[in-house]
């Protein structure tokens, strides 16, 4: 029989364990059992449901996780209101990152529960900056609040950017992502743009600089939380977030699977994965996808889906800028932007479809990853509400945005390719490589809408304008075949099921480019 191991003997030290014990335990409760029921009458998940969501399991390691509000009798604590926030380090898929979770449970999630000074330890933001590893915030936060100036006894001036300065650097340096699950307003709702990446959740996340009560007191009209920034205004009509999930779950898989295509930093490679496709395989539905009739659309997801790796396809910003489809996905394995038009939602680059390209080509190039561009682009949308919108700047941003970049990019010219948006798929400097499929036709301008500008004096000279008009058009038809254009500049015009054939060879061939070009990007990644 072993004999009972003996009791520990005392080091002197019992009663600060006991109340490191203590503070870690009050600390966990969060802002109590009154507001963590709060939060879930409210629909909403506290901040460490979440984190057990977004961390591999058993990596997740709190720092600062002792700040807060004590309050002490005769030197004893009797209380302590935590931060609110949590900030960690943990690993998703394995790899490091930085998380920083608002707790909406303590005070709204509003700044308070601690006043950093003297000997202040390093924010989250600055450790993702010189770890050298993603950032992810789980924004649930009502914004500063009044109730601070009691607190410090004064009130002051709006210097906050000395403490967002290494949020914008960490754009240039590592990924950031940014989900919003709760009322986000003040300096979190503009966090939530200061990212690469972001989604919102249906119903129970809104998005403002001030909430209701504020637009009130400024405009005098009465508005409701999801109409001022619900999921509506802001993943159809404004843009700012990227992707709507229709649970905190779904938002939180979205922020793990876009992290899984890019690499922990700028000085790394994006992560290779098996995706078990055959990088030769041929996919016959493309020769069908895309109909001789040019008045037949199709949808550019399902062409994006026939050639890229099999469930690779990951859609970013679904819901806006309709007119192009983009997001990330795997060739043999390796990440690659997507960009190709949607003629199902008109396919002419309009502003918001702009916007959508520049911040997928920045991303790509901040982080040395190809880009993949299926054009079929009839050029930039033209009309009253598109002037209105300033059509022309926001193709001078896109044409800077495409001349700026240096990854390696492929262009496969499904159908049109015409005016200054055509020119958008092309890139004259770099490691840039377009193919063609037959059903390809291009120049400065259509035909249909050319024609009577350039010769407007023989048509309204002749006899029949009418038929004057539809003979000249007719003759430049009849040069506008691809081949044409093959004979005289030694384009590359390729059966569409070779596609993915050749895109494959292209990212592999593209490997040694991008290593060569780690670390940051002479161009800052802009939002």
């Amino acid at each position: 029989m072993s004999a009972e191991s003996p009791a520990p003997r005392p080091t002197g030290w019992e009663p600060e364990l006991a109340e490191l014990e203590l503070r870690t335990r009050l600390v966990q409760q969060m802002g109590g059992p009154e507001g963590v029921a709060r939060q879930h009458s409210n629909g909403k998940l506290t901040v460490r449901e979440r984190l057990d969501l977004l961390a591999d399991a058993g990596t997740l390691r709190e720092f600062m996780s002792l700040m807060g509000s004590a309050s002490y009798v005769d030197g004893e604590l009797r209380s302590l209101t935590p931060k609110a926030s949590v900030d960690a380090f943990c690993q998703v898929e394995g790899r490091k990152i930085v998380v920083a979770g608002g707790d909406f449970t303590v005070r709204g999630g509003s700044g308070g529960g601690g006043h950093g000074g003297l000997g202040m330890e390093l924010s989250a933001s600055r450790r993702a900056l010189e770890w050298r590893v993603p950032y992810v915030r789980l924004l649930d936060a009502a914004g500063g609040s009044v109730r601070s100036f009691e607190e410090i006894g004064r009130t002051y001036l709006p210097d906050g950017n000395s403490f967002t300065l290494p949020d914008v650097r960490l754009l240039r340096a590592v990924p950031v992502v940014s989900a919003v699950l709760g009322s986000v307003a003040g300096l979190p709702a503009v966090n939530a743009c200061v990212a690469h990446f972001n989604v919102m959740v249906k119903g129970t996340s809104q998005l403002f600089p001030g909430g209701p009560p504020v637009v009130k007191a400024a405009l005098g009209y009465d508005v409701t939380k999801e109409e001022l920034g619900g999921s509506e205004m802001h993943t159809t009509v404004s843009g700012v977030v990227d992707n709507l999930a229709e649970t905190e779950q779904e938002a939180i898989a979205m922020v793990r699977r876009f992290l899984s295509y890019l690499p922990s930093s700028v000085w790394e490679m994006a992560p290779r994965a098996q995706t078990g496709d055959d990088p030769a395989r041929r996919e016959e539905r493309l020769l069908r996808i895309k109909s001789k009739d040019p008045r037949r659309a199709y949808d550019a997801r399902q062409l994006v889906e026939c050639i890229v790796d099999r469930g690779s396809f990951f859609e970013i910003a679904p819901r806006y800028g309709r007119a192009r489809t983009t997001g990330l996905a795997r060739l043999n394995g390796y990440p690659v932007g997507v960009m190709a038009n949607n003629p199902m939602f008109g396919a002419a680059t309009d502003v918001a479809a702009g916007e959508k390209v520049a911040r997928m080509i920045q991303l790509c190039d901040t982080f040395h990853i190809p880009v993949i561009d299926f054009a079929d682009e009839p050029g930039f949308m033209v009309g009253i509400e598109s002037e209105k919108k300033g059509i022309e700047r926001a193709g001078a941003r896109l044409v800077i945005t495409t001349c700026d970049s240096q990854m390696p990019w492929a262009t496969v010219v499904v159908g049109q390719l015409y005016g200054v948006a055509g020119q958008c798929h092309h890139r004259p400097t770099g490691m840039f490589q377009r193919y063609a499929w037959p059903s390809a036709n291009w120049g400065s301008m259509h035909v249909e809408g050319g024609a009577f500008a350039a010769y407007r004096r023989e048509i309204e000279s002749a006899p029949d304008p009418e038929a004057k008009q539809r003979e000249i058009e007719k003759r430049l038809k009849d040069l506008a075949s691809p081949f044409r254009t093959a004979e005289a500049t030694g384009q590359d015009i390729i059966d569409p099921r070779e596609t993915r054939r050749l895109l494959c060879e292209f990212v592999e061939e593209a490997q040694p480019i991008l290593r060569s070009q780690l670390g940051p990007t002479a161009v800052p990644y802009r939002p």
